[in-house]
């Protein structure tokens, strides 16, 4: 599939702050999977999944600094990666939470 027909057919509420126009897959590939992995659907993963494959994917993920905790499960059980060797959980791991009353 060609590059310009992957991007339009992601789900518009993905870019909603920044411009389509301007995105390219291979450089903008964090922003996008990003993205995904936090409010994309079915459909939008198998579209980056097609494109990048989870290594790929999973390469990119570890470096995030945020992820959502579910996003960050999946990506970890599907590339076989533990949740520790990923930025993110580090990073939450270091702020200290507020107590629960």
């Amino acid at each position: 599939m060609e590059k310009d027909k992957i991007l339009s057919k992601l789900s518009k509420h993905l870019f909603w702050d920044v411009n389509r126009d301007t995105l390219d897959i291979d450089n903008n590939k964090s922003t996008i999977i990003k993205q995904v992995l936090e409010y994309g659907l079915i459909e939008d993963w198998a579209l980056i999944y097609n494109y990048y494959g989870i290594a790929q994917i999973a390469k990119v993920a570890v470096c995030f600094r945020e992820l959502d905790k579910k996003a960050l499960s999946f990506v970890s059980f599907i590339s076989k990666i533990p949740i520790e060797k990923f930025r993110c959980y580090n990073y939450q791991q270091s702020i200290p939470q507020h107590w629960n009353f």
